[in-house]
């Protein structure tokens, strides 16, 4: 029995079905599995941005080596768990959280910028430390055709390469921070595994060219994440054993490897479960409602594509009428929101779909009731469980 179907055994309400349904123990399976295929120096980490809850960041505590943050909320989140280290990260750091981050002591800062840099030596001035940092590294080139790029194209993020040799020379005089290494995360939901490792030797040449010219000890090369779920063809997943292989053949003996794991960490722990409302037709066109929507699993809408899904029928039917239904045909399946961009699912193909069936919305325990607009019309939020056996 999956973690989706031991809830929908044990629920009590009689409300139509909507929820977030994790399974904990997929969750650690999983990432021990990708821990054990690294090489023995790379350090793992979880980007805390893919999934925050306390339960999720609890199971994965015993496992990871760390956690990637993007704000002193998830500090805050992060050391109600652990003791672990912490890396900062993120392009708007406001000086209350460089402050939170020193007073943290997080093992690593992530400088972006200029004037970021001169604000923290500036800060660090003030309460008489020195922070180790790490400079973030936009690349000139492109690295792959991932479905969001951080490097190589123009982007609110890191120091343009062109830029670094300035930056480090600035970096080293001052007096109140100190140049650990580079970090380089340049992409989001990667899906081609020989991309990602020809990224990665790219990162090692570029840190080991700019030690050597700068005489830095900077041996900490932050390669990021970015690792994807293809929500478009769930059975063509990125190639985590080309990707584990592939660094382990590299040089980086001489270098700290950190990787930084978060959607291909945790996405496919979570699923979005909603019961059907109605079914009907209109232009030619059939409609699923469901209970639920956007407002909980916005991920669709954003990336304009159809969320990977099954159908789990319910025979029951307590109405004396006619069960609206859709059969061998091509669906779309909406949410309860006043508004048409409300979508989930986008013209496809179904066997059958009913009124009061059930819908699992897979790979939802990444970037999901997280990065929602929960407020919209104010509907009830999905109950949120955690199944552990």
């Amino acid at each position: 029995m999956n973690a989706v179907e031991h809830y929908l055994m044990n629920r009590t309400s009689d409300e139509p079905v909507c929820a977030y349904v994790y399974d904990l123990n997929g969750l650690r399976d999983h990432a021990e599995g990708l821990k054990s295929s690294l090489p023995s120096g790379c350090r793992f980490y979880y980007a805390v941005k893919a999934n925050s809850d306390q339960p999720i960041l609890e199971a994965l505590e015993p496992i990871v080596d760390g956690f990637e943050v993007a704000s002193a909320g998830e500090m805050d989140k992060v050391e109600a768990v652990s003791e672990k280290p912490m890396i900062f990260g993120g392009p708007s750091k406001k000086n209350v959280e460089i402050e939170a981050a020193i007073e943290s002591g997080v093992e690593y800062l992530n400088v972006e910028s200029f004037h970021e840099l001169r604000r923290l030596n500036f800060i660090a001035e003030q309460k008489g430390t020195t922070v180790p940092i790490l400079v973030r590294v936009n690349l000139s080139e492109n690295v792959s055709n991932s479905h969001l790029r951080m490097s190589g194209v123009p982007t609110q993020f890191g120091v343009d390469e062109r830029d670094i040799p300035p930056f480090l020379a600035e970096a080293l005089e001052m007096s109140h921070v100190d140049i650990a290494g580079f970090h380089f995360h340049a992409m989001s939901n990667n899906l081609d595994a020989e991309a990602h490792v020809a990224f990665v030797r790219l990162c090692l040449e570029k840190s080991a060219d700019w030690r050597e010219r700068f005489g830095l000890d900077a041996r900490v090369v932050d390669i990021g994440g970015g690792i994807g779920i293809n929500y478009w063809n769930p059975d063509e997943p990125f190639d985590w054993d080309t990707l584990a292989e592939g660094l382990k053949e590299l040089d980086s003996a001489d270098v700290e490897l950190i990787i930084e794991i978060g959607r291909y960490m945790t996405a496919a722990c979570g699923s979005y479960v909603t019961e059907v409302v109605d079914v009907k037709r209109n232009h030619g066109k059939n409609f699923a409602v469901i209970r639920g929507g956007t407002h909980h699993l916005r991920l669709p809408a954003a990336w304009k594509m159809s969320h990977p899904f099954h159908v789990l029928p319910v025979e029951e039917w307590s109405y004396p009428f006619l069960r609206p239904t859709v059969a061998r045909d091509e669906v779309t399946i909406a949410g309860e929101l006043c508004t048409p961009n409300d979508v989930l699912v986008r013209g496809e193909y179904v066997d059958e779909l009913r009124a009061g069936d059930v819908v699992v919305f897979e790979y939802a325990g990444a970037y999901a009731w997280t990065i929602s607009h929960h407020e919209f019309l104010s509907h009830p939020k999905p109950e949120i469980v955690y199944i552990e056996k």
